[in-house]
């Protein structure tokens, strides 16, 4: 009799403590990608170039994404992601260890999920899946330098984030993020978009400021983590997708203006020609892209971009023009596996700015063109775990 009490005594303890735990149901997932591949340019720095590169169609990483349910709808969640070189096991994103994204926050069903950290900004979140390079394409599809940020080549720290759950087909979201100076205005960053979808149709639309982007270590986009340099980025665009079939159809519009830009860092430092104050940069990129499904394994996509520059300097205004298209076949192995090919060409023509900005340069290869032109063609495996 007094061992079975002891033992009942021992039961309702240990119950009493595992309730909240069998309540507060939790769970965490890893995962991660690997795209690994050979790519030749015909022209990098004035000499062909071959190499093996990783991370063009998809960056990779390695992360873990977790929720903990807090009844009545709403969950804590967070997601922990970093990016890295396979050939040499070395960490992207400027070093960091989760670089890619690391924030925590609170998700409801109804309202929405708010969260806190280094985040993606409006315009990788909604407006980027109408480009070819923000879906399906990656890196080496990007608009020139990444003007636009559909690439995502910057995250923006510091930041809060509201995501609203799906209405009638309709999302949108906002962020802002921190400077983290007693200059508050200096390198913060704000941005907003949305999403509508019905059936085969996606139309979508962003808007990014960021003041004095690459300005010091703590800031929404750091010294090493910017795309450009300058006193004040501003992005805005839409694009519109359509399914029908097995083929999908788009066009996305972006407008980008940087304002006393100095640098960028693919290209590096100055932008602008010996003895020129570049003022103002601007990009218009218009892109038609479409991808055709041959089999659920198998689809080759196609892209065209036509990119309008104003770099408004000391020395003048001037207009250059830049042609960029696009080839990709990508092949399923399996469920997670695949091999593709890829190839890019681009021309500037137009107006000369004296600078670097007038030789051919895509996102992917080692370095500009010494030319107008420039070549580059990947063979790579992707994997998914």
């Amino acid at each position: 009799m007094k061992r079975n009490r002891l033992a009942t005594a021992a039961l309702a303890t240990f119950a009493a403590f595992a309730a909240p735990c069998a309540f507060a149901q939790s769970s965490v997932t890893l995962y991660g990608l690997i795209d690994q591949g050979i790519v030749y340019t015909n022209n990098a720095g004035g000499s062909p170039a071959w190499e093996m590169a990783s991370g063009y169609a998809q960056g990779n990483r390695w992360g873990m994404r977790g929720t903990e349910d807090l009844g009545g709808g709403t969950r804590l969640v967070f997601q922990l992601e970093n990016g890295f070189e396979l050939n040499s096991g070395r960490l992207f994103q400027g070093g960091r260890l989760f670089g890619r994204e690391a924030y925590v926050g609170l998700s409801n069903e109804r309202f929405g999920t708010f969260t806190l950290g280094r985040q993606y900004d409006s315009v990788v979140d909604y407006l980027a899946q109408t480009t070819a390079n923000g879906s399906w394409a990656g890196f080496l599809f990007s608009h020139p330098y990444d003007n636009d940020n559909t690439d995502n080549s910057f995250r923006l720290g510091n930041s809060v984030k509201y995501a609203s759950p799906t209405i009638a087909g309709l999302k949108f979201g906002g962020l802002y993020s921190f400077s983290n100076d007693t200059n508050f205005a200096n390198n913060r960053a704000y941005s907003f978009g949305g999403q509508y979808t019905n059936g085969g149709l996606l139309l979508a639309a962003a808007w990014l400021q960021v003041n004095n982007p690459g300005a010091g270590t703590v800031g929404a986009i750091t010294s090493n983590d910017a795309s450009f340099i300058a006193g004040r980025m501003r992005v805005v665009g839409g694009g519109i997708n359509y399914t029908f079939g097995k083929t999908t159809a788009g066009f996305s519009y972006t407008n980008s203006n940087y304002k006393n830009p100095t640098g960028n860092n693919y290209i590096g430092l100055p932008l602008a020609a010996p003895g020129v104050r570049l003022d103002t940069l601007k990009f218009q990129n218009l892109e038609a892209n479409g991808r055709y499904q041959f089999t659920p394994g198998f689809f080759v996509g196609a892209q065209y971009v036509y990119t309008m520059m104003n770099y408004e300097a000391s020395s003048g205004t001037v207009k250059p023009k830049i042609h960029t298209v696009g080839l990709m076949a990508d092949y399923n192995l399996s469920t997670r596996t695949d091999v593709y090919v890829q190839g890019q060409y681009q021309r500037v023509i137009g107006g000369t700015t004296q600078s670097i900005l007038d030789n051919a340069f895509m996102l992917g290869t080692q370095a500009p063109s010494s030319t107008d032109k420039q070549v580059a063609v990947r063979v790579a495996l992707r994997h998914k775990f």
